[in-house]
């Protein structure tokens, strides 16, 4: 299994963050096992979407390049 890339760490990072501030605050929770519960499942869910693969449009956009035809110009440049 190959390593996250960067965007995948910050994507995980932020889901994980977000996630807990959204559930802490929905919840209203404020017992010590309630609030570790719902720190546990953000972790999870972060950790899930860290390893999940970019979609191939996010990549690199070398395959949406199409060769010029070959013998074809291009407009002058001045």
């Amino acid at each position: 299994m190959s390593r996250p890339s960067t965007a995948q760490l910050f994507l995980g990072t932020f889901t994980v963050v977000a996630s807990t501030v959204a559930l802490l605050a929905v919840s209203g929770a404020t017992g010590v096992l309630e609030v570790a519960v719902l720190v546990g499942f953000a972790l999870a869910l972060g950790t899930l979407v860290a390893l999940l693969p970019l979609p191939s449009s996010s990549r690199s956009g070398r395959a949406a390049r199409v060769p010029a035809p070959a013998g074809h110009e291009y407009a002058r440049q001045r």
